[in-house]
C-alpha cells in the first residue's frame, strides 16, 4: 500500500497519448494520404496522356506510309478513327527548277492528326516529300 503524506496522494502515472497529439497524428496523416493521392493521380494521368500521344504518332506514320507513292492530281483527304482521333491528308506539287523531273513528279505531304486530352486540345503535324506516279 503507498504511503499518504501530509495532504498528498500519490497517484500513478498513466501513460499513453494525449487527445492533442492524437488529432496532430491524424492532420499528419491527412496530409500525407492527400499528397500521395494527387501523386497517384497526376501519374496515371500522365500515362493517359502519354498512351493517346504515342496512338497519334503511329496513326501519323501509317497515314504517310499509306501516301508514299501519289496520284500527281494530289491528295486531300480526312477522317476520324473510333477513338475520336482525327486526321488529314494533305498533298501539293513540287515545282522542281532546272530538273528533268515532270511536274508532280514530287509532292509535299502534310499528315495532321488532332485530339482531345482532358481539356487541351493536341495536334500532331508531320511533313514529308513523296512522290507521284
Amino acid at each position: 500500500m503507498s504511503p499518504i503524506r501530509a495532504g498528498r496522494c500519490t497517484v500513478p502515472r498513466q501513460s499513453g497519448f494525449s487527445l492533442l497529439e492524437m488529432v496532430v497524428a491524424m492532420a499528419i496523416l491527412a496530409f500525407s494520404l492527400a499528397i500521395l493521392y494527387q501523386g497517384v493521380s497526376g501519374a496515371s494521368k500522365n500515362v493517359r496522356s502519354t498512351q493517346k500521344y504515342a496512338y497519334g504518332v503511329e496513326l501519323a506514320n501509317s497515314l504517310v506510309a499509306d501516301n508514299t507513292l501519289i496520284d500527281p492530281g494530289g491528295v486531300n483527304t480526312r477522317g476520324e478513327t473510333s477513338g475520336g482521333f482525327s486526321w488529314s491528308v494533305r498533298t501539293s506539287p513540287i515545282d522542281v527548277v532546272n530538273s528533268t523531273l515532270p511536274r508532280g513528279a514530287l509532292h509535299t505531304l502534310e499528315v495532321t492528326v488532332s485530339w482531345q486530352d482532358g481539356r487541351k486540345n493536341r495536334q500532331l503535324v508531320l511533313h514529308s516529300v513523296v512522290g507521284g506516279f
